[in-house]
Order: C-alpha cells, then structure tokens, then sequence
C-alpha cells in the first residue's frame, strides 16, 4: 500500500491533572523512549511497543498515578485511531498467546470501530511493582474505548504477577501488530467502513 509508511500520529492533552506527549509510528522497527514517572508503566509500556514493533515516545507526567495511566490510555487510543485513518487495507483482526515462564496470556482484537472490553485477568495482588492493579484493567478499557476497538484478554495460566502484566502487554502489542498489518488496498468490512 503506498501510503503504509505514513500511518504515525503525534497527540497532546492537557489538563490540570496530567500532561501527556505521544508519538506512535505503527510501522516501526519497536524502538521506545517512554517516561511517565511510573516505572513499571514505563516498563509495560516498552515491552508493548517492543513486541508490536511499533516506535513510541511517551511522555507524560501528572498529579497521580491514576491520571498518567487514564490520559496515557486515552492518548494512545486516539494516538492508533488517528494513524490508521480509514483503515484501508489493514488486517483489522489480531490475536496472540504469550508465555512467560509459569504465565500464559491471551490477547484479542478487532478494529471494529465498535469498543468493547472482556478482562478475564486475575491478580492476587492488589499493587505490582509499584502500579496498581485495578489500573492495568482500567488502562486496557480507556485504550479499547478511545480505539474503538473489541479487546479481549485472559490469563490461561500462572501465578507469578510481574508475569502477568508483562505478558499481557506483550501479547496486546503482538495482536495489535498482526490486526494493523496490511493485507490489501479496501476497508474489510461488509459495511465498507469502519467507525
């Protein structure tokens, strides 16, 4: 498709939570420079971008822990919206089985232009290296909402909760990659759009 090398998109937002700076370029090679004063975010973040091979910068700060992670997911929606455009060509679905020693993670998307959100991810703590897992959850709900995609994931097996998360954002950045890749030159739906 000759307009693949132009699928990259920068967002800004503002409050006075948060400010948050996203550049994401789909067809990258999963280079990453990412800082949002949360370590372990920072962390999941590049094993997303990393394993979907996509480039990302990110930079966000804000007043808590809460706010960077909510407006970072809904940056990053608009951020994946923005670059596919019309969504021509592109696969539109993706899925991925990530194991990671004791853990084994599914993930599944469709670009749909349709948002809605299965979490079958079960933690037995309640905070992983510093983040909150409540916002893993709500981090994949923003981002599936501000996408508008279908997002699905389930933890098949293992208990170690470093694990988990890690293996989750490797597995949505592999299902991302497989549903953003181009396959042919029309929008694939019946419907001919995909909003």
């Amino acid at each position: 498709m000759k307009d693949n090398k132009q699928r990259f998109s920068s967002i800004e937002r503002k409050t006075r939570e948060t400010e948050v700076r996203i550049f994401l370029n789909i067809d990258g090679k999963g280079d990453y420079e990412i800082s949002t004063t949360i370590p372990f975010f920072d962390h999941l973040l590049a094993s997303f971008a990393r394993h979907g091979r996509f480039d990302l910068k990110v930079k966000a700060s804000g007043d808590n822990q809460h706010h960077i992670i909510e407006d970072v997911a809904i940056c990053l929606g608009k951020a994946f919206s923005k670059a596919l455009k019309d969504k021509k060509g592109i696969a539109r679905f993706g899925f991925s089985i990530i194991p990671m020693d004791d853990v084994l993670v599914l993930t599944s998307v469709d670009i749909s232009g349709r948002a809605y959100f299965n979490y079958g991810m079960k933690f037995r703590w309640k905070e992983v290296e510093g983040v909150k897992t409540e916002m893993i959850e709500h981090f994949l709900q923003t981002f599936s909402s501000e996408f508008k995609i279908n997002l699905h994931a389930k933890l098949l097996d293992g208990k170690n909760e470093h694990h988990k998360a890690e293996a989750l954002f490797k597995s949505l950045g592999l299902s991302l990659s497989q549903a953003c890749s181009i396959k042919g030159e029309s929008v694939p739906s019946t419907k001919g759009v995909l909003e």
